[in-house]
C-alpha cells in the first residue's frame, strides 16, 4: 500500500502526475477516509490536499502515522493547523507560484466593474449597439484612490499593478510595511472610508471571519466598490448584500463566495456585481506550477529533506 494519499478534485493530468511519482490512493472527499480499512489508513504518511472540506482532528486520528498535508493552493483554512501541531503533523502549502494570475483576476474585475465591460459586451452582442446607439457613459479607474485589506504577497502584487494605473495606494495591514509611500491605516472602517476601491486580500481562516464588516462595508460609501479575492468568509456577505441592493455601495467584484459554488441566488441578480467562479489562479501553467510545489513538498518528506514551503 502507498504512503501517499491523494484527497480531492484533481485533474486527470494531475491524477497522472502523482500517480507516475508516488504510486497513490485517491479518495473524493475527507469523508471517504472511514471507508478504508485500518491497515490502509496505517499506511498512509502523507497526503496531498485539494478542496475546501474541513480537514481536521476527527479525519487527521483516522490516520495514525499522518506526518504531512501537502495543500494544493496558498490558502489552508480547511485544514485545522491547531490540531496538525497537537500530533506533529506537518502542512504546506503552494505560495507565490500563483501572486500573478491572482492579482491580475482582482485588477480584471475592477477594470470590469468600473468600465461596466461585461455589460457594455451585453449591449453590443444583443444588438442594442446597432440599434440604440452607444453605450452609456461609465466611470473611470485611473487615477483612483484604493485600499488593499491585506498586504501580504498577493496584496503587494495588486498594489504594484494599481500603482501603474495611477492609484493613490492606501493599505491595511498588522504592522505598518516598508512601501513606496503608500498610506498606512490601522483601522480596516477609516481605510474603507478613505478609498474608491477596496481591495479584500486577506488570508482566510477563523481570525479574518467578516473582517470586512457590515462597519466597513458602509464606511466605503455610494461610490465604492470592494473586490474580494480571498475567501468568501472574510466578508460579511449579508451586510454586503444588503448594501449592493440597497445601493449604499456602487457595486463589487467578487471571485470567493460562502458555500460556493452554490452562492446565495440575489447575487446574480444584481447588475452591479461582476462574478467570477473562484479562478483567481485558474490558468494552466499557474496550476500546474501549484501541482509541482505540491508534489515537491510530498517527495521532500518522503526523502527525509526540508520542506519548501512549511505553514507550521
Amino acid at each position: 500500500m502507498t504512503k501517499t494519499l491523494v484527497i480531492g478534485g484533481y485533474s486527470d493530468g494531475d491524477k497522472a502526475d502523482l500517480s507516475r511519482t508516488f504510486d497513490p490512493l485517491f479518495l473524493a472527499g475527507p469523508e471517504d477516509l472511514a471507508g478504508l480499512d485500518d491497515a490502509a489508513r496505517a499506511d498512509v504518511t502523507a497526503v496531498a490536499y485539494k478542496g475546501h472540506k474541513p480537514f481536521g482532528a476527527a479525519q487527521m486520528d483516522l490516520l495514525p502515522n499522518l506526518g504531512l498535508i501537502a495543500n494544493y493552493g496558498v490558502g489552508y483554512d480547511a485544514i485545522d493547523v491547531d490540531a496538525a501541531d497537537a500530533r506533529q503533523i506537518k502542512v504546506t502549502n503552494t505560495p507565490d507560484v500563483l501572486n500573478d494570475d491572482v492579482a491580475d483576476i482582482a485588477v480584471g474585475m475592477m477594470l470590469c466593474q468600473g468600465r461596466e465591460m461585461m455589460q457594455a459586451s451585453a449591449w453590443a452582442r444583443s444588438g442594442n449597439w446597432a440599434k440604440n446607439g452607444e453605450y452609456r457613459l461609465n466611470r473611470k479607474v485611473t487615477g483612483s484612490t484604493v485600499g488593499i485589506l491585506g498586504l501580504g504577497r498577493i496584496g503587494r502584487e495588486i498594489a504594484n499593478r494599481l500603482a501603474a494605473f495611477k492609484m493613490d495606494i492606501h493599505y491595511y495591514a498588522r504592522s505598518e510595511k516598508d512601501t513606496p509611500g503608500w498610506t498606512y491605516h490601522s483601522d480596516p472602517v477609516k481605510l474603507a472610508a478613505a478609498v474608491d476601491f477596496l481591495v479584500v486580500a486577506l488570508v482566510g481562516g477563523k481570525d479574518t471571519e467578516k473582517f470586512v464588516s457590515r462597519e466597513v462595508i458602509a464606511a466605503m460609501g455610494p461610490r465604492g466598490v470592494l473586490i474580494n479575492i480571498s475567501r468568501g468568509t472574510t466578508v460579511d456577505e449579508a451586510a454586503l448584500l444588503e448594501a449592493l441592493e440597497a445601493k449604499k455601495i456602487a457595486g463589487a467584484g467578487l471571485d470567493v463566495f460562502l458555500n460556493e459554488p452554490d452562492i446565495d441566488p440575489r447575487f446574480y441578480a444584481l447588475e452591479n456585481v461582476v462574478i467570477q467562479p473562484h479562478q483567481g489562479s485558474g490558468t494552466v501553467e499557474t496550476r500546474a506550477a501549484m501541482a509541482q510545489l505540491q508534489r515537491d513538498n510530498i517527495a521532500a518528506f518522503h526523502a527525509g529533506e526540508a520542506l519548501l514551503t512549511a505553514v507550521n
